[in-house]
This record gives C-alpha cells, sequence and structure tokens, in this order.
C-alpha cells in the first residue's frame, strides 16, 4: 500500500479502531523483532514500517485527542 493511501486510511478511522490497529502493530512488532534476533536479516525493513506506521497512529490518536479536549 502506498503512503498517501495508507494515510488516507488512518485519517478515516475511528480513535478505538486506530488503537486497535495500535496494538496490532506492537504485536507484529514484537515478533519481527524476534525474527530479527534470530538472525532473520530481511526483517529489518519491516521493522522500520511497522514501527513508523506505528508512531503515524500515534500520532493521528494524539491529534484526536486534542481535537476533542480544545472543542
Amino acid at each position: 500500500m502506498k503512503r498517501k493511501e495508507e494515510l488516507e486510511r488512518l485519517r478515516e478511522m475511528l480513535a478505538t479502531d486506530l488503537i486497535e490497529e495500535a496494538d496490532r502493530l506492537k504485536e507484529s512488532l514484537f515478533r519481527l523483532k524476534f525474527r530479527h534476533a534470530l538472525s532473520d536479516m530481511s526483517a529489518v525493513n519491516d521493522i522500520r514500517r511497522e514501527k513508523k506506521t506505528l508512531a503515524r497512529i500515534r500520532t493521528f490518536i494524539k491529534q484526536r485527542e486534542t481535537e476533542t479536549t480544545n472543542a
């Protein structure tokens, strides 16, 4: 999925869905780090991608929280 498409998909998600997606990514990131520790070097790019996506989701969650407190 391209980055713009992914950003649009994340922007359209509800806060609860974003939290669920963040939990899923945390679990996936844990498994990828475990694979990497077992000398699977192909997991490095996947780890980077998952970390960036998780950071984006956390940013969207934080934005939604500030919007609700300011409104």
